[in-house]
């Protein structure tokens, strides 16, 4: 019987061992349980065009960057200029407006170079935003030609990002049939 004096020995190695992994852990990298599943369904009306629709099944057929981005994200001016790049290197990108006014996305795009998409989502409410799990702006998804998320990036793309994982794993997809 172990004696009761050694309990709160027992429960202090127990947290160190907690933290001393958890210190090794990315706080950057946020898995997705939607990676390998097919991306959630939605169906929203185009931000320049609300007439016109944006499903989850414009994203089979090709390869898509699904980003998720709002006119008040500081971080997601950050990585607009390397949007306009993705999109000149032929990358097929579809963003989702989350929690933004339609005017203020529309100034943004204007006022931060152009619009990187090839359509944009406008998710004013934000449900289909919580359908993704989105935890915050900006957030990057590959998704595969069969409509399958593949991978995701939490915050703002940069050059590193890009050239080492996204632009491979594009390519890569692009290769299956």
């Amino acid at each position: 019987m172990m004696n009761r004096h050694m309990i709160p020995l027992v429960v202090f190695a127990a947290l160190l061992l907690l933290f001393w992994v958890g210190l090794g852990l990315n706080p950057k990298i946020i898995p997705s349980p939607l990676i390998g599943k097919e991306a959630p369904k939605f169906d929203l009306p185009e931000l320049h065009n609300p007439q016109k629709r944006v499903t989850n099944e414009m994203l089979k057929g090709q390869v898509t960057l699904f980003n998720v981005f709002a006119s008040w994200c500081v971080s997601c001016r950050a990585e607009h200029h390397l949007l306009l790049d993705l999109q000149h290197r032929g990358l097929y990108i579809i963003g989702l407006n989350y929690k933004d006014e339609k005017r203020d996305a529309l100034n943004y795009l204007t006022q931060f170079g152009g619009d990187p998409y090839a359509m944009i989502a406008y998710d004013y409410e934000g449900d289909v935003g919580i359908e993704w799990g989105v935890y915050g702006t900006p957030e990057t998804f590959v998704i595969d030609k069969k409509g399958i998320v593949r991978y995701k990036h939490t915050g703002p793309l940069y050059r590193e990002v890009i050239e080492n994982e996204l632009i491979p794993l594009v390519r890569k997809l692009e290769q299956e049939s």
